[in-house]
């Protein structure tokens, strides 16, 4: 029988592995956008996004460009890339994180 405890604790150390991973993707991302697309990256506040003084409206910017795919259009396939992994490692993380609270 799995300890309802050790299970507990695998899953928080897979959800704390797959927030790092994201977050990962998330830094390599802003650094392909702002070679490629610096007026996006403006608009996302792309140099003060993992900062104490970056702006959550813009940073809330480039989550919903993500979940409505509207980097698909872009013309960087490197860009749409990265795009699409941030994407899934999201969902990933949410379902896992969602899978965490009710445990």
């Amino acid at each position: 029988m799995i300890s309802t405890v050790a299970l507990f604790w695998a899953l928080c150390v897979v959800c704390i592995v797959n927030m790092a991973r994201y977050f990962s993707s998330l830094r390599a991302l802003l650094v392909v956008l702002r070679n490629c697309d610096p007026l996006l990256y403006q608009y996302v506040d792309g140099g003060g996004f993992f900062t104490s003084h970056g702006q959550p409206n813009k940073q809330v910017r480039l989550v919903w460009y993500i979940y409505a795919q509207r980097y698909r259009d872009h013309h960087d396939d490197e860009f749409i890339r990265r795009c699409e992994r941030v994407r899934r490692q999201f969902i990933l993380t949410s379902a896992l994180c969602g899978l965490w609270w009710s445990a």
